[in-house]
């Protein structure tokens, strides 16, 4: 960004001022500032000839300026600052911590009234005064001046950090150490460069629309779905890295094999329709998003609690000895019954699975060919770093004689697993240790399979296999009876993770443009992020149980998601207790706050926990403690 105006407060001898204006271009308008007033520094030489050399090269200085006040210094001149300064704060004297964050969060505050949409806040701290990673040593948090929480405040995030380096502004000789003519300790010292991040906002209710065989319907976003609802990552004018991955999948499939692409249906589903019991994958719970429609009026903020639940492993054993029954004459009938009833009750399609059948049923098949349907998928799940409760999903339907099964089997899986292998090793160097990491982990049945992968460095390192997709082997069909079929699934929000090295799933969600500006046609490059170091902050909540009613803990995860807009990373049960006489139970629950491309406040976490405790307690019928 090249600054075209900047503000610098805090300053003391005006030295840093004097020596950055020699550095600016012609257009450039500096402003330099210092709390005190002119007859606090007029003995003092080297203030004097700063001063000089700011007013020979056009530079404003203003004295009396409160760094925690700058809206009532420039908001009559309705100036927004493309950059402000503010290098070694410090309350003066032998002031603590605590009033040195105080003094950060009041400053980032006020920087918000003037800073450009695109400006730039930077701050310069000591050695270790930071609290983030970044520090070396890096000190205990509650001793720090845990600058990236104080920016929060202002809603600023830390988008890059460097070390501070003082060479680089020649004449440069900082002072105010205990409000003395001292210097700081600059060795070690680090510039923390902040950026205004998406305002924090509560979730409103969103209505959505979409059309279903020959009529449209309209409904409530279930509240954990807002803003993952017709975002068009897979749309044709679409540079998301989601969409960028399909189509390079899609690429390498489609060198050796005939492709046949599939629109895909609106993500409803009629409450007696397509099995809803079909989840994508998962070793733990999950459930269906339950629609009402809006003719029956449901609150807004109402979320349906999902009857259905199941484990992968369950389903593709029981879906592997389908022999896809159904002929077209009872998909016609079928299609005219569901017009008939109306349904008024719907669920969002867990996996694109469902649709399989009606895929090879169709007059449309062509064996031998690689049928592919794409598009989004929803399901609620437990909060961990690898469980998306909305995704992307990519179905691989190959149909081939059953007198070839063997060859043709092997040599689709062969073909998948190169293909994804190449995808998952383009950029990184270590390139063949990761390919070797993805495998094939059979099921049960030894028929089906998960596409398992664990890149070095990437994730916790518990994450020993993280399952990237399915694949089912055993399909049979009574409409085309000479044939065998293998279903392949690929969650391609994970894959795009794992080829960039996207840490936050979160992130693939993200309104900020910040995030498709890094993905460049034909390149695949490392992703850097854009919010360094977000502090996080934990909360527990513990709650009676009601008898009569029971607990679902996906119920329980997922209203979190909700209330929090995903903020919450983590729930941890942390004690179970009955009481020894009346028998009731009780949950402890610790939750862990934290953000990837907003800046959460401790203010922010205390409201969204608050507001949770309220709603598990009208949701869940439970009693909060």
């Amino acid at each position: 960004m090249v600054a075209r105006r900047l503000l610098l407060v805090g300053e003391g001898n005006f030295s840093f001022a004097a020596s950055l204006s020699e550095f600016q271009g012609p257009g450039t308008n500096l402003i330099a500032t210092c709390p005190q007033e002119p007859t606090a520094l007029i003995g003092d030489p080297v203030f004097q000839e700063n001063l000089q050399r700011l007013r020979e090269r056009g530079a404003e200085v203003r004295f009396g300026v409160d760094c925690t006040q700058l809206a009532d210094a420039f908001a009559a001149d309705g100036w927004k600052f493309d950059r402000i300064y503010f290098n070694f704060p410090h309350c003066g004297r032998k002031a603590g911590v605590a009033k040195n964050r105080q003094l950060l969060a009041r400053f980032f505050q006020s920087c918000a009234d003037v800073l450009a949409e695109k400006g730039e806040v930077h701050v310069a701290l000591c050695r270790g005064q930071g609290g983030t990673p970044a520090d070396c040593p890096r000190r205990e948090w509650h001793n720090s001046w845990q600058v990236v929480a104080m920016a929060a405040a202002g809603g600023l995030i830390l988008s890059s950090i460097h070390p501070f380096n003082s060479d680089a502004v020649p004449g440069y000789k900082c002072t105010g150490y205990r409000s003395q003519n001292k210097a700081f300790h600059v060795e070690g010292a680090l510039n923390h460069v902040f950026t205004r991040s998406l305002p924090f906002q509560e979730s409103q209710p969103m209505i959505c629309r979409v059309r279903l065989d020959d009529h449209w319907l309209s409904f409530s976003v279930p509240e954990a779905l807002v803003g993952k609802i017709n975002r068009g990552f897979l749309e044709t004018n679409s540079s998301h890295p989601v969409k960028i991955i399909n189509e390079k999948l899609i690429a390498e499939l489609g060198k050796t094999m005939s492709l046949q692409r599939l629109k895909c249906p609106a993500p409803l589903l009629p409450e007696k329709g397509c099995d809803s019991h079909i989840a994508w994958s998962s070793d733990t719970p999950s459930a269906s998003f339950w629609i009402v429609s809006q003719k029956e009026k449901i609150p807004h903020s109402e979320l349906l609690v999902g009857e259905t639940r199941c484990d992968m492993e369950e389903f593709l054993e029981s879906f592997s000895r389908l022999h896809l029954e159904k002929d077209t004459e009872w998909n016609r009938e079928q299609k005219i019954q569901r017009k008939i009833q109306s349904p008024t009750k719907f669920h969002l399609r867990p996996s694109l699975l469902v649709y399989a059948q009606d895929i090879i049923q169709g007059s449309d098949f062509f064996p031998g060919s690689l049928h592919i349907l794409s598009g989004p998928v929803f399901r609620k799940c437990l909060i961990s770093p690898f469980t998306l409760p909305a995704f992307h999903e990519t179905l691989l339907i190959h149909g081939f004689n059953k007198k070839m099964n063997d060859s043709s089997l092997q040599f689709f899986l062969g073909h998948l697993k190169g293909s994804l292998c190449g995808l998952l090793t383009q950029r990184l160097p270590n390139g063949p240790e990761l390919s070797s990491s993805l495998t094939f982990k059979p099921k049960k049945n030894k028929k089906n399979y998960m596409i398992c992968v664990k890149p070095p460095n990437f994730g916790p390192d518990e994450i020993v296999g993280l399952v990237i997709g399915s694949i089912i082997t055993s399909a049979t069909s009574q409409v085309h009876k000479d044939l065998d079929f293998v279903f392949a699934s690929v969650n391609l929000d994970l894959l795009a993770m794992l080829v960039w090295g996207i840490p936050d799933w979160r992130i693939l969600w993200t309104f900020d443009e910040r995030f498709l500006g890094h993905f460049v046609p034909g390149k695949v490059e490392p992703f850097k992020t854009f919010s360094l170091y977000p502090p996080s902050y934990v909360h527990d909540v513990s709650f009676w149980l009601d008898e009569k009613k029971g607990f679902d803990e996906v119920e329980f995860h997922t209203l979190a998601r909700a209330v929090s807009q995903d903020m919450i990373i983590s729930i941890q049960l942390l004690n179970r207790f009955q009481h020894p006489q009346t028998g009731r139970v009780s949950l402890c629950y610790r939750l862990t706050y934290q953000t990837c491309d907003r800046a959460l406040s401790h203010q922010q976490a205390i409201m969204i926990q608050n507001r949770f405790r309220t709603e598990i307690q009208q949701c869940l019928h439970v009693t909060v403690r």
